[in-house]
């Protein structure tokens, strides 16, 4: 499955926003009976009718690509562009009357580009219905202002809101990392506090004792060295945590470890179509899964895919047995705590196995 396909499963609106926008389609219906009411030969109503049947499939096909995107849609303004001829033409058989196709212009303009590049726009389109129904109008066409005006402010409300979201994720990315720099340097406060310290001690009692009982004075400076080497080992794993927070290093640490366990390894070479705000915890998943196939496994391939906000680990080994081990119990609780899920079984063909996470 693509990268674009999975990112349709991986968020309410990727996977029901076509509806959203779709389902709005059946207002078509006011400009359909203004050309069926017309009072002239069939064809100028078939050729009408034709506008406006393109017009709501090109919509509804542009619409699913913005689902589909996270910064505006590829071509954009093309599909706009035609839409807006659609219904120019439309309008040149009912008239005024073709002002009920003018919200579906505004929402797709809205949600079609960049904000606030997509607001312009639709405010465009809302300032040209304005001075249509000024200029051109009848008494009751100014009945077409009430859902341009909803339109234009619904749609901007939202997109205002989901700035304000896109924004907050990356505040909380930022804290994220902060936090995590602030629990390491806490932590080898504390390791480097207490263990040098006691090394400290232990030396200058050693430097004491070595004229007076050698003997005594050895065991002091073997407990130092012991001392010595555990602040290393505590050091060495608190920062592996810090770098473990950056999944480019995942990336390439998975690729080597298991290279060197003689396994296969097919990794992604970077991490770009992975969202700014899943890439601490899709790290920590990526360490653990491939830890696992390098220890457990007994495979001969791994795979590692990566999407907007998934990770997929899989490898042609012997498969999981027995009750699930602490490490992917203590991802599972991690991931969880993200908002995800983590899944795992037979790979595909019910061959090796596999370890999803969705975020």
């Amino acid at each position: 499955m693509t990268d674009a396909a999975e990112a349709l499963t991986s968020h309410p609106w990727h996977r029901w926003g076509w509806l959203v926008g779709g389902v709005w389609l059946v207002f078509l219906l006011f400009p359909i009976l203004n050309l069926l009411d017309l009072q002239s030969a069939p064809l100028p109503r078939v050729m009408g009718l034709t506008l406006i049947a393109a017009f709501a499939v090109l919509y509804g096909w542009g619409f699913v690509g913005v689902t589909r995107s996270e910064d505006g849609v590829p071509n954009g303004w093309r599909v706009l562009a035609v839409l807006t001829l659609l219904a120019a033409g439309t309008a040149a058989f009912i008239g005024i009357d073709a002002l009920g196709m003018m919200p579906f212009l505004i929402s797709y303009a809205m949600w079609g580009f960049r904000w606030p590049r997509g607001l312009w726009a639709a405010s465009g389109f809302a300032a040209v219905a304005i001075v249509a129904i000024v200029a051109f109008g009848r008494p009751d066409s100014r009945f077409y202002l009430l859902p341009v005006l909803l339109v234009l402010g619904f749609t901007a409300l939202m997109r205002v809101l989901d700035a304000f979201s896109a924004r907050q994720a990356e505040l909380s990315e930022v804290m994220a990392v902060v936090g995590e720099r602030e629990r390491v340097a806490r932590d080898v406060h504390d390791v480097l506090g207490h263990s040098l310290t006691a090394i400290s001690v232990k030396a200058e009692l050693a430097s004491r004792l070595i004229e007076v009982d050698g003997a005594r004075a050895a065991e002091e400076l073997d407990q130092v060295q012991t001392l010595a080497r555990e602040a290393l080992a505590e050091i060495r794993s608190t920062v592996s945590g810090l770098r473990a927070t950056r999944i480019e290093d995942e990336l390439e640490a998975a690729r080597v470890s298991l290279t060197a366990a003689g396994i296969e390894a097919d990794v992604p070479a970077d991490a770009e179509s992975v969202e700014i705000t899943h890439r601490i915890v899709l790290a920590w998943a990526l360490r653990e899964a491939t830890t696992n196939v390098i220890r457990h496994s007994g495979a001969s391939r791994c795979v590692v895919e990566l999407g907007p906000g998934r990770l997929v680990v899989t490898d042609d080994g012997v498969g999981a047995s027995g009750a699930e081990g602490n490490g992917l119990r203590g991802l599972r609780e991690r991931v969880s705590a993200s908002g995800g899920t983590v899944t795992h079984g037979p790979g595909p063909g019910g061959r090796g196995h596999e370890v999803r996470v969705t975020l």
